[in-house]
């Protein structure tokens, strides 16, 4: 199978089947495509012969192309049941499917004014993100209240106790959260750490730090940094 992605710096939706796929020991070759949102580009010609979004990420298995994050979360699921890539019990499967459907159409403040950049760290950004937009503080408010509940009930170390696609999905919200030194609850902080300590994630990290390939609307934060 392939892989397509963008930066890894930036591309939050590479990241999740990237993370689920090198996480559960599923082979793949990883293609990385350069970011771009240009009619035209070398980024969108390239997908847009594979599927029409022309929009990472997208697997490639054999003659069939898959789409969106969710759709191959769900074929990898389907195709390498014994990964256990959702929780075993039905009713944590239907839980777990919520909250990444929650994810997935959800939290478009937190996107906005905090998106991914591994490299960076943004504190003073963050805060003044916290202090005038409510709307990230409501999402922000969301996602630790998510989390904390999941693991009360599941008893950790991840959401539903197991890594699972649930992980994959929040795991670029984790490196946003400590881009921008966003305060959270000690059981949730926990939380960051153990999915950033997983190799597969330092891994993607460290690729992410090697690249220094800062994009066009990485601008305003790089000043702000400077």
């Amino acid at each position: 199978m392939q892989l397509y992605i963008g930066n890894k710096n930036y591309s939050s939706w590479s990241l999740r089947p990237w993370l689920l796929m090198t996480h559960a020991g599923i082979p793949f070759e990883e293609i990385k495509l350069r970011l771009s949102f240009t009619e035209g580009s070398e980024f969108k010609n390239t997908l847009k012969k594979l599927a029409p979004t022309g929009k990472v990420p997208l697997l490639v298995d054999g003659g069939l192309v898959v789409w969106d994050t969710l759709a191959i979360a769900e074929y990898l699921a389907e195709k390498f049941p014994s990964k256990q890539l959702w929780p075993a019990d039905r009713k944590a499967r239907a839980h777990a499917r919520s909250v990444c459907a929650e994810m997935h159409s959800g939290f478009g403040a937190l996107r906005s004014h905090f998106p991914m950049n591994i490299e960076a760290s943004l504190p003073h950004v963050g805060a003044d993100v916290l202090r005038t937009q409510p709307e990230v503080v409501r999402d922000v408010e969301r996602i630790v209240e998510m989390w904390t509940e999941l693991l009360v009930q599941h008893g950790g170390p991840f959401l539903f106790g197991e890594f699972s696609v649930a992980d994959a999905f929040y795991a670029p919200v984790v490196t946003r959260l400590r881009t921008y030194g966003v305060p959270v609850l000690e059981a949730v902080n926990g939380y960051i750490d153990r999915m950033l300590q997983l190799p597969a994630m330092q891994a993607w990290t460290k690729d992410a730090l090697a690249e220094q390939d800062f994009l066009d609307f990485d601008e305003p934060y790089r000043t702000a940094r400077a």
